[in-house]
């Protein structure tokens, strides 16, 4: 029984739609788990948790990139993969006390049974033993991942970054086992045009976090003219990373099909990693909408600044790593946006929060209507 896609065919199945609708749940989760917890130990806490939910959503988008969504076989078990990924944004509030052994269970079933999958699937083929490798690391890092269930809830987050980082290594080394060579990225024959609306599919379903937060904490508000103001910003600045992002020149919106000798490098850097952080940059972004809206004219805090500011960066960091693997280049106007959201970081314990989201809201504006053409700025890059 074949169930790999037909050569050439790449588009998103139906299938990998409704997969991706636990993951508005998880996103979901994520955005209340760090609004609990807006500390340091918080933010660690939030950004290991996020990182081994995009892991499980990445790999899941590598692996449908080769299978038929048609397939009955695939159907099921992409159900399987789906209620593993429900266990885990289950387990979110609570996944470093009570629910650590459900969100670790969770997380392992995932990527080990994916995985597993994709070597029955690929039998007789080099991606076999690609994928081969692939389990062997995720067996590895489970390990780390079980013992960080068992340890004092005070050290878990430790020893689950640790996890992470045996996760996030294993691409970047190539699978490389004791005794057996790496599976270079050249033998992953991926379509990258496959994988960038699958990316952007995820992007959108973090933006919509934004979009209900904002809707849901509006309806709970008196709307005096600060809420109001709140609820424009807000709104302004989610429509303004979603320009960036379908910018056609820096964003990624339909661009030509990069060449197949390094369709798989690129898609490794701009959509496993980069789109990481620009995902994470929309999930912070939703966190600080609703912070504005809940102290519109207080003085910024330091946790209320972090947010406001910290989704905008995290994303422009994460773009910046995306045009580096995927068009050979690192636009200039990044950095100067940066530049202009660290001056505003400065003074921001001198503002109010309104005016603190107004001032992120500008420099996201100009940076989006520059990108557009809408001024007659020159379009300069770093080159590679």
């Amino acid at each position: 029984m074949n169930v790999l896609r037909a050569e050439g065919r790449s588009s998103v199945g139906p299938v990998e739609l409704f997969f991706d609708l636990v993951y508005v749940f998880a996103i979901t989760q994520l955005s209340h788990f760090l609004l609990k917890d807006l500390d340091l130990s918080g933010a660690l806490q939030f950004a290991v948790l996020f990182a081994a939910v995009w892991w499980g959503w990445n790999y899941s988008a590598w692996a449908l990139n080769w299978l038929d969504p048609g397939n009955r076989t695939v159907r099921l078990f992409a159900a399987v993969w789906m209620f593993a990924s429900l266990g885990m944004a289950i387990a979110i509030p609570d996944a470093y006390h009570e629910r650590a052994g459900l969100f670790v269970a969770s997380y392992l079933v995932l990527q080990l049974s994916r995985s597993a999958f994709m070597v029955w699937a690929f039998r007789g083929q080099r991606m076999s033993r690609n994928y081969a490798q692939l389990l062997a690391w995720s067996g590895i890092a489970g390990v780390v991942w079980v013992v960080g269930v068992f340890v004092p809830e005070e050290v878990r987050v430790w020893v689950w970054l640790a996890a992470v980082a045996v996760d996030y290594l294993a691409p970047v080394v190539g699978f490389r086992l004791p005794g057996v060579a790496a599976t270079p990225i050249s033998t992953w024959p991926v379509s990258e045009d496959h994988l960038a609306e699958r990316n952007r599919l995820v992007f959108i379903v973090a933006l919509g976090e934004s979009i209900v937060i904002l809707g849901a904490t509006l309806t709970e508000l008196e709307m005096t003219p600060a809420i109001v103001t709140a609820g424009v910003i807000g709104f302004a600045s989610i429509v303004s990373l979603w320009w960036l992002y379908f910018d056609a020149g820096r964003g990624n919106d339909e661009h030509e099909r990069i060449e197949v000798e390094r369709a798989a490098h690129a898609s490794r850097g701009g959509y496993a990693y980069a789109h990481a952080l620009m995902v994470a940059g929309a999930v912070l972004s939703a966190v600080g909408v609703e912070l504005v809206l809940a102290h519109p004219e207080e003085t910024a805090h330091l946790d209320v600044t972090a947010t406001v500011l910290g989704g905008p960066v995290v994303y422009l960091v994460g773009n910046l790593m995306y045009n580096r693997f995927v068009t050979g280049n690192m636009p200039v106007s990044r950095f100067v946006a940066l530049g202009a959201l660290v001056v505003i970081a400065l003074i921001s314990t001198f503002l109010p929060v309104l005016l603190l989201a107004g001032l992120v809201l500008a420099v996201l504006l100009v940076l989006a209507f520059a990108e557009s053409g809408w001024f007659r700025l020159p379009r300069l890059s770093v080159q590679e």
